[in-house]
């Protein structure tokens, strides 16, 4: 799966409760548009929980991923299942909750960079900075 959105707040690492390994948590926002039946133009804005699981990519969004970036994640969907109490009491009931995140592989900063003092020379490009599993770090 692919998603291109803005980071909602800074990455945060946490542990998992199985085995202790530490993973890196972030919160990616989509949002899609389309014009209604009264021709107005109406938008929907989708959260999604990004999980990065590889130590070298965990790290380097901790490090070079902040809250506003404009990211391209490329990774697995992944369900959760768990039980929930509803209620108190003989009458309680357990609703079984799904939850979906994002197993990320590749994280890519789409944000252009900060101006350079002078400008480059005609015809030359400048890519966009990668941060994805394949990345020295």
């Amino acid at each position: 799966m692919t998603i291109i959105g803005f980071v909602g707040a800074d990455p945060e690492q946490r542990q998992a409760r199985n085995n202790g390994s530490k993973f890196t948590v972030l919160s990616v926002a989509t949002q899609r548009s389309w014009k209604n039946a009264e021709d107005e133009w109406v938008s929907k804005v989708e959260w999604h929980r990004v999980a990065i699981f590889r130590p070298r990519l965990a790290e380097a969004v901790l490090t070079n991923v902040k809250k506003g970036a404009h990211v391209l994640v490329e990774g697995t969907l992944i369900s959760s299942t768990y039980e929930q109490a509803n209620g108190k009491g003989k009458k309680a009931k357990t609703a079984k909750i799904t939850s979906w995140s994002i197993r990320a592989d590749v994280v890519r900063k789409l944000d252009r960079g900060e101006p350079e003092p002078e400008a480059p020379a005609s015809g030359s490009q400048t890519s966009a900075p990668v941060v994805d599993s394949d990345a020295p770090f």
